[in-house]
């Protein structure tokens, strides 16, 4: 680092000594015009360097980062006069130095250019002027730059903090659809029922998307649906002979992805909330896709005219839709004349 450092410092003395020596010769072009005496223009031009190098460093190095860039304007303009002032007063003096010493008060001797006041400086302020422009532009883009990464390190946080959230709601999902689950294998258990095999196979099908694709930020629609027809035909097992329900599935794209688990707690929601009538639960499920949207409806027998529920409710849903989709879904929740319906569009583009 130290090496470094000492490396940087060497160049930049190198850059701004060979600059310098650019305005110098500058400085002779410029006063020797129309002068043959190239003894008195070095030397005039000599004289004006530190009082160019001078007020030139002050710009560069104080007024401007400290006072221009900060917004201090008042500062800036009063610092600015006072250095415009001084440097002005030298400027004086450097005409009078080529008159008395150079030219032994024999004005006919000096340089024409260096006669004019007003064209000496010009000569040092236009160093100035192109210096301090170029110096302001590079603490402009200094400043873009500094914005952009943290810019870019805020939006890092952001996406930190919405995927630990999603990490969070995820988990409430995965012990409330196991608890569920094995609930349900408990009482085939106690029965001894035939089923229970099969119950274990599908709860092992589901393990497993649960461990390798949940952790996914997106899965295939239709692996999706082989989830939910694995859940469903567990909830049949349940349910036996006292639940009714369809579920359509028509024109779903083989592109099509959506969210892992995101249907679930909607159909999840229906059995456990949803009310039989008639000694029977009545669930009917659509999902099919249109154009590069995603339409689920589901729809269940209730009694209940709240729309929240226990566990992880629909709050958890409408979160993770929120993160997920921002502005690309649209969510539309009743529940009247003994029925839940839930209609959500995604918008997958």
């Amino acid at each position: 680092m130290l090496k470094a450092f000492f490396l940087k410092k060497i160049i930049q003395l190198i850059l701004h000594t060979l600059f310098w020596c650019a305005v110098l010769l500058f400085y002779t072009y410029f006063f020797g015009f129309d002068s043959k005496d190239f003894s008195y223009v070095l030397s005039f031009s000599l004289f004006l360097m530190p009082i160019t190098i001078a007020t030139t460093y002050v710009f560069i190095y104080k007024l401007i980062p400290d006072y221009l860039i900060k917004k201090r304007y008042f500062f800036f303009g009063v610092y600015s006069f006072y250095a415009l002032i001084i440097s002005a007063y030298l400027i004086v003096i450097s005409v009078f130095f080529g008159l008395v010493y150079l030219s032994n008060f024999q004005y006919s001797n000096m340089a024409p250019i260096s006669k004019s006041l007003l064209f000496v400086a010009i000569a040092v302020y236009i160093v100035v002027i192109i210096v301090s422009s170029f110096k302001l532009l590079k603490l402009n883009l200094k400043h873009s730059e500094e914005t952009k990464k943290l810019e870019t390190k805020i939006l890092e946080t952001q996406l930190k903090l919405k995927e630990q959230e999603l990490n969070y709601l995820k988990m409430q999902i995965h012990p409330h659809f196991l608890f569920n689950t094995l609930n349900t294998m408990y009482g085939f258990a106690l029965k001894k029922a035939d089923e229970t095999p099969e119950m274990i196979l599908k709860l092992s099908n589901l393990l497993d998307y649960l461990l390798y694709q949940v952790d996914k930020p997106f899965v295939l629609l239709s692996d999706e649906i082989n989830h939910l027809n694995d859940y469903i035909e567990l909830e049949k097992m349940r349910f036996n002979k006292t639940l009714n329900i369809n579920f359509l599935i028509k024109d779903i794209s083989n592109d099509a992805q959506i969210a892992p688990m995101l249907l679930l707690p909607f159909i999840e929601n229906s059995f456990k909330h949803g009310h039989l009538k008639q000694g029977t639960l009545h669930i009917n499920i659509k999902l099919f896709c249109k154009g590069n949207s995603i339409l689920f409806l589901i729809e269940n027998t209730s009694k209940h005219t709240e729309l929240t529920t226990n566990g992880i409710g629909l709050d958890n849903i409408k979160k993770r839709l929120d993160l997920l989709y921002k502005d690309d879904y649209s969510l539309a929740i009743q529940n009247d004349e003994g029925l839940f319906r839930v209609n959500l569009k995604l918008d997958t583009k």
